[in-house]
């Protein structure tokens, strides 16, 4: 199954707070916040929505390719994927502008207050995915991400006019988008996924319920963060699975990209929806106990082990003949 993942390849700058944001807020004077944080941690990483979740579908035995625009700087980054296993041939380079930047701040109560660079994204615009498809032997599903938002537009058209199942993950390009758009980026998408907050914001700012949403999209996926994911089809019992448990909290950056790349793993698998988000809530407990986003290593038997202990031995059972390609 031949997946294409367009959308944001970015360096991460993760910084810790050692208090509450909250504690420093004062809510009748928002309008003239001027708010600074000692951090006592920096961690440079390599992050962005696509980069992340093809990472991830890479540790889990397929190969991605990953859609997107950098800047010259990429060249360690490339070498870091494709050791990986990211298919990193359809990346387009800028001759002018650095790679993405995400500069991101966590409290202690897991809050983030984050700033995005977007730098050369704004080029991946000129990508077109047809050449891209040609040169894989055809695209069986394309991931449409935050992106440059001009990218996201052209993406999907183009899904649409050749015919392409995609998934909508607009996520962080939510907040700054409006109706007629996030209507354009959903409508007809095989997937759509959200977070709960962006779900609540997808239905304001387009105006449909989400019913009517149904209606639009095959199916909804949104992740609820400690109580896990729920599962949307029309006219089908709703589907909620559980998160499955981390040993360590260390940094939440990364999770829903994680839960997304484990997901698409179990459709490449042909496993059921429930399955699908058993793999993706079990990944993303790997990126919750550590600091970046592809920093984690995964070992077959103690993922097993771990997706056996959280969602039942049959669930071990299904992936199990997927992950042969893991180290033991």
């Amino acid at each position: 199954m031949n997946i294409a993942i367009t959308g944001s390849i970015a360096t991460d700058h993760l910084m810790t707070f050692q208090g509450r944001f909250a504690d420093s807020l004062v809510v009748e004077q928002l309008d003239k916040i001027s708010l600074s944080f000692l951090a006592d941690d920096l961690q440079i990483r390599r992050g962005g929505v696509a980069a992340n979740i093809a990472f991830g579908m890479a540790n889990l035995g397929l190969r991605p390719v990953l859609v997107g625009a950098v800047g010259e700087d990429f060249v360690d980054y490339r070498s870091w994927l494709e050791r990986h296993g990211v298919d990193c041939d359809s990346v387009h380079v800028s001759g002018t502008k650095h790679t993405a930047r995400f500069v991101c701040t966590t409290d202690e109560d897991m809050a983030q207050i984050a700033t995005f660079y977007a730098g050369a994204m704004s080029e991946a615009r000129d990508i077109e995915l047809a050449p891209v498809a040609a040169r894989v032997g055809g695209l069986d599903l394309v991931l449409i991400g935050a992106n440059d938002p001009e990218g996201m537009r052209r993406h999907t058209q183009e899904c649409r006019t050749r015919g392409i199942p995609f998934i909508a993950d607009p996520s962080q390009q939510l907040a700054f988008s409006d109706g007629p758009f996030i209507q354009r980026l959903i409508d007809g998408a095989q997937y759509l996924f959200t977070n709960e907050y962006e779900a609540h914001l997808t239905e304001q700012k387009t105006g449909w319920s989400g019913e009517e949403i149904l209606d639009r999209v095959g199916t909804r996926v949104i992740t609820q963060g400690k109580d896990g994911a729920v599962i949307l089809r029309k006219g089908e019992p709703e589907i909620h699975v559980p998160v499955a448990g981390e040993v360590k909290r260390a940094d939440p950056t990364g999770v829903g990209d994680a839960f997304r790349a484990g997901f698409l793993a179990g459709l490449s698998w042909d496993l059921d929806l429930r399955r699908c988000a058993e793999v993706g809530s079990m990944l993303a407990t790997y990126v919750i106990e550590t600091i970046g986003t592809q920093e984690y290593v995964l070992h077959q038997s103690e993922f097993l082990q771990r997706i056996g202990e959280a969602y039942g031995p049959e669930a071990g059972a299904a992936i199990e003949p997927h992950l042969a390609c893991l180290r033991r």
